[in-house]
């Protein structure tokens, strides 16, 4: 059951991102590049521990379970109990491990003692660890936090971690208080790695922070020794992130697959199906997609008179028609 196992090193996979990695954003990367392992959105233990709450942030946890593999889905909460029931909900799902969010310094959220909040309270951290596995089952966990939280506490709150013998632990190389208004502190990841053949020699490591391509990402592992990079925001806009082969698409390639997301961003997010009940509510919103209109029209001519355009347009038919218009109008 512990996929970890059986990933050739090192291994590259998309880092999960608020409002980023939908099934949608899934999607385009599992097509045009296949990282080595998916992420879904954090989902709120509480809510899913809840039948109303569930309902409000099921999608979530939706993927194509033939495209998306392997595909871990990512929680949060402070709560053992919740943890417990969302875990063994996502090993009943068909996921291939689930992730504790021990990182995300977004204010309200960590106020609560989630994510970056349990930096603060690590005998509550190790329960937490304790209570995922009970649910999961044979279904790996592993955990994604960050350096620290006012400042750099590697070997005491790293090293808690590692004991809590988890198959992976993903570092992103900031502390909750730098956000992400630095650069990401690479140089600690050696120490990270040495800590880890000391504690939990059997743990794979994943750095997380600032990785702009490939090769940078190849770099890295050549010069700090982890096991595997976590891309983020360097992979916005950019489907083909995960090839190693120099790929570059055209302006035409690229804008025409910001219409297919845009098309199944709409399909899966805001048309109600078939048997959709009288109460159905839209899951997203059409602005969410707004941040990938800007990631993927840039750096060719026309591009900001054509951003401008797409940000103004309500759905996935004015996004088309305007695109088509300007690859004919560039004989593209």
């Amino acid at each position: 059951m512990n996929f970890w196992n059986n990933l050739k090193k090192p291994f590259f996979v998309l880092a999960p991102m608020e409002d980023v990695t939908d099934v949608a954003f899934r999607a385009m990367f599992a097509k045009y590049s296949e990282p080595d392992v998916l992420w879904t959105e954090f989902t709120s233990a509480d809510a899913l521990a809840h039948e109303h709450g569930r309902a409000r942030v099921d999608h979530r946890l939706r993927y194509d379970s033939g495209a998306e593999r392997p595909i871990v889905a990512q929680i949060f909460g402070a709560n053992p109990e919740t943890i417990e029931i969302a875990s063994r909900l996502c090993a009943e799902r068909g996921f291939d491990g689930v992730d504790i969010n021990m990182g995300c310094p977004v204010k309200k959220i960590e106020s609560s003692g989630s994510c970056s909040g349990l930096i603060k309270t690590p005998e509550l951290a190790a329960d937490v660890i304790a209570a995922a596995k009970k649910g999961a089952g044979d279904m790996p966990v592993s955990v994604k936090t960050r350096i620290g939280y006012n400042k750099e506490e590697i070997d005491t709150w790293i090293s808690h971690i590692l004991r809590q013998d988890v198959p992976v632990l993903t570092v992103h190389l900031r502390t909750k208080k730098e956000m992400s208004d630095v650069p990401a502190h690479w140089e600690c990841m050696e120490r990270i790695c040495a800590l880890r053949d000391e504690i939990a020699p059997e743990t794979l490591i994943i750095g997380n922070g600032d990785v702009v391509s490939m090769i940078d990402a190849q770099e890295k592992i050549n010069t700090y020794g982890c096991d595997g990079i976590m891309i983020g925001r360097g992979a916005f806009g950019n489907p083909w992130f995960f090839r190693t082969d120099g790929y570059e698409p055209s302006i035409r390639e690229r804008l025409e697959v910001l219409v297919e997301h845009t098309q199944l961003f709409e399909k899966e997010f805001l048309i109600p199906p078939a048997d959709a009940p009288d109460d159905w509510y839209r899951d997203k919103n059409f602005a969410i997609m707004k941040k990938h209109f800007k990631a993927y029209v840039n750096g060719f001519d026309g591009a900001s008179a054509l951003r401008v355009e797409l940000m103004e347009a309500e759905n996935a038919a004015q996004i088309k028609a305007a695109v088509q218009k300007f690859l004919t109008d560039h004989n593209l």
